[in-house]
């Protein structure tokens, strides 16, 4: 039986290895958990944000991981993700959720089409979607935080400007963020 972890499944396992960590178990599993995932770390959000009203995430496109803290601190969670293919599609700064939707449609922008002439100017929630199955919107126009159905780009420089995820994973975090989470992109 392999004790390797897959990119998809590294959060569940992080979750249970920094609780036996925490706990002061001794698991052999574990120790070997913490130390395949990617480097990514546990982060404190009072060094990004002022308070948790509304919750936070934290996109950090360096390390590309987002983590997600909600409001009253219960729920903690780190996620793989695909970040801008270069510095000059990626904003920086402090955001906040604005939308959030299920099964969206994707409409490139035009400086996209102009990047890539040969892609539709519109596109229906599905299989083919870039935007996976569901979307947070920011309040900064045509910036998402979104899934995607190409597997292979997570962990990757790959999106032309979002921050991308395991359609898993952002079912789960759009379960979880509301409209008024903030959001800092690193």
């Amino acid at each position: 039986m392999s004790s390797l972890i897959s990119r998809r499944s590294f959060g569940k396992s992080l979750g249970a290895g920094l609780g036996v960590a925490l706990l002061g178990g001794n698991s052999v599993l574990a120790q070997k958990r913490l130390r395949n995932i990617s480097g990514f770390r546990y982060e404190v959000w009072e060094d990004y944000f002022n308070n948790l009203k509304h919750g936070a995430i934290l996109a950090d496109t360096k390390n590309r991981v987002l983590h997600y803290w909600s409001e009253d601190e219960a729920i903690y969670h780190l996620y793989p993700v695909s970040v801008p293919l270069t510095p000059e599609l990626t904003r920086l700064g402090y955001t906040e959720v604005i939308n959030k939707k299920e099964n969206p449609s994707w409409t490139p922008t035009q400086a996209m089409l102009k990047r890539n002439p040969d892609w539709p100017t519109y596109m229906p929630p599905g299989p083919d979607n870039p935007m996976g199955t569901h979307a947070l919107y920011l309040s900064w126009q045509y910036y998402r935080i979104h899934g995607t159905h190409d597997t292979r780009k997570i962990g990757r420089r790959a999106s032309q400007g979002c921050i991308g995820l395991y359609n898993e994973d952002i079912a789960t975090l759009f379960d979880l963020a509301e409209v008024g989470t903030q959001v800092l992109l690193i």
